[in-house]
């Protein structure tokens, strides 16, 4: 059967282009921007804390970011709470 495994995104802002090449010992490098400087790396989420760690501390990077997408409600209920989102229907 097939598994699908945890992954969360950790987007790097780096120097120069030469981290890219170890940036794919870690995870799976998804995006690269030239002109912007950052990456965007996806990892397993058991390895999360370790692997962040570790690229942190590269020589080329200047700072490293978590997603904040597995922390967000899809179903937006914080939102509603707070009054600054309304669900609205269709018809009105």
């Amino acid at each position: 059967m097939f598994n699908l495994t945890k992954r969360r995104a950790i987007i790097v802002y780096y120097n120069g282009r030469r981290v890219l090449r170890s940036l794919h010992h870690y995870g799976q490098l998804r995006y690269a921007s030239k002109h912007f400087h950052y990456a965007i790396l996806y990892v397993n989420q058991d390895r999360y804390d370790e692997i962040k760690e570790r690229v942190q501390h590269l020589r080329a990077v200047k700072r490293v970011i978590s997603s904040a997408r597995p922390d967000l409600d899809p179903t937006l209920t914080d939102l509603e709470q707070t009054g600054l989102y309304k669900q609205h229907d269709e018809d009105d």
